[in-house]
């Protein structure tokens, strides 16, 4: 699958008439290759063998890698990166967090570009979503590699074969991806700025064509489409699912799509209210917005790219020079993120209101220690391990914060650019707070730093569980 994708680059450099067509040739020649031997290898097992749950999570976790590294070759051939940069920039594209340690965008090739943004755009759906999409005798009966990659999402109780599932998912995403391409297209983007955009706005990548991102364009228009599809996308897709088999109620009695919406309404005023309200930090210039339409617009977009973790910059989008008093809001949309089963990261809003319905039942078990208390989310009774399982996947995000910006200030980064950049990795959104936002990127880092980021975007992408199940003892001993 991943050598068709890097066929489908190699005819756009082809078009171009740019050089790097042998390095993406070469490429997939080698993706094609590897798939050929390892299906051969597996074939006699195929038929007989059962994947369990550890094992399903070792193929996820190890599919995600070797995309990576096959990935990875055009940037090592064509973009004078070494290996660590390279391996960066692709888990970058596959996870849909949007950092970069490319300083010149323009100046790389139409292919190189391209080939950025087609992989943030298998990896929003998903790689083994597309699998079982576009490959046919990946359409098994055991679900647990299905779900093992969509955790928020439980695809397989949509319809009884999960490769329907898929083609159907697949189809509404490719279906607003050409409508967002459409809708670029008819204002200042060109057809290839339109379609490598549209690649990374379905997927709330990030990823542009340009060093100055969707700033480049200087455009109203561009900003609002970008916007709007950005929290299109941020809504979970089995509600478009649901739609479309004509079950439309589900988009306006969704519980998390309601709260969603709300946070992002809230978040814009806030940030409205600061813009009018607090002057920028010293040093920052005119970077904060001016009149009401473009303060509010400036407002939406910010939220929509943060709270969607897409990362785009847009105008006068730079929350660091904006001053320290716009840092924690941005921190925490960063946190909150989207919907389950979006195309967008971080915590995800379902999770953030289980969590806070649980609280809040807690304080009322004080007053009345014999009640029996149900959590309900859409009017629907929430399951006590799903409560569990919400309630552990906030705690290991705060002590995996914790960590990696413990680890990265042992390797020479100051705090505020450790605790963004860790929150934005695990919420696979792309700048970060410090040396690594919005006007930078993750170039100066050192390389053990960005060996830990990448680790931090794959589990962040996984949503933990599915990575870091496998360095537990436990995982081994069930696989025997």
């Amino acid at each position: 699958m991943e050598g068709f994708f890097l066929l489908l680059t190699w005819v756009v450099t082809l078009y171009y008439g740019e050089e790097d067509w042998t390095g993406f040739l070469a490429s997939a020649l080698l993706s094609l290759g590897l798939g050929t031997v390892l299906r051969m290898a597996g074939r006699k097992n195929a038929a007989n063998g059962h994947l369990g749950r550890a094992d399903s999570f070792l193929i996820v976790a190890l599919a995600w890698v070797i995309f990576s590294l096959v990935g990875m070759i055009p940037f090592i051939l064509h973009a004078g990166m070494g290996i660590t940069d390279a391996f960066f920039e692709t888990m970058s594209g596959f996870t849909t967090t949007g950092a970069t340690v490319v300083s010149d965008i323009d100046g790389l090739t139409h292919g190189l570009r391209f080939w950025r943004c087609l992989t943030q755009w298998v990896g929003g759906l998903g790689i083994v979503v597309f699998s079982f999409a576009l490959i046919p005798v990946y359409e098994m009966k055991n679900s647990n590699i299905y779900s093992a990659e969509v955790t928020g999402l439980e695809l397989d109780k949509l319809r009884p074969k999960i490769g329907a599932t898929a083609r159907r998912i697949l189809t509404i995403y490719f279906v607003l991806s050409v409508a967002c391409m459409l809708c670029y297209w008819m204002g200042p983007m060109s057809l290839y700025d339109a379609v490598c955009h549209a690649l990374s706005t379905l997927s709330t990548g990030g990823f542009g064509t340009h060093s100055a991102s969707i700033a480049y364009f200087h455009s109203a228009y561009v900003e609002y489409v970008c916007a709007a599809f950005m929290l299109i996308s941020s809504v979970n897709f089995s509600l478009y699912y649901y739609f479309t088999i004509r079950r439309p109620k589900v988009l306006f009695t969704n519980e998390e799509m309601r709260v969603f919406f709300g946070i992002v309404a809230g978040a814009v005023a806030v940030f409205c209210l600061l813009f009018w309200l607090s002057p920028a930090s010293p040093g920052a210039g005119d970077s904060l917005p001016q009149g009401v339409e473009e303060t509010f617009r400036s407002a939406l977009f910010h939220v929509s790219t943060i709270v969607s973790s897409t990362g785009f910059a847009a105008g006068k989008f730079d929350f660091v020079a904006w001053g320290p008093m716009y840092w924690m809001p941005t921190l925490l949309l960063m946190a909150i993120g989207a919907c389950a089963g979006s195309t967008g990261g971080g915590i995800k809003v379902l999770r953030i209101l289980i969590c806070a319905k649980s609280i809040i039942g807690e304080f009322v078990m004080q007053l009345h220690p014999k009640a029996i208390l149900g959590i309900r989310v859409s009017g629907q009774i929430v399951a006590s391990n799903h409560v569990r399982r919400a309630l552990a996947y906030v705690v290991l995000f705060v002590v995996l914060v914790a960590a990696g910006t413990m680890l990265l200030s042992f390797m020479g980064c100051d705090v505020d650019t450790g605790l963004g950049s860790c929150i934005s990795m695990l919420s696979n959104i792309g700048p970060g707070t410090g040396t690594t936002g919005p006007s930078s990127n993750f170039a100066h880092l050192p390389a053990a730093s960005k060996w830990l980021l990448s680790f931090y975007m794959l589990i962040g992408r996984l949503e933990f569980f599915t990575v870091l199940f496998l360095f537990m003892p436990r995982f081994w001993k069930e696989r025997k």
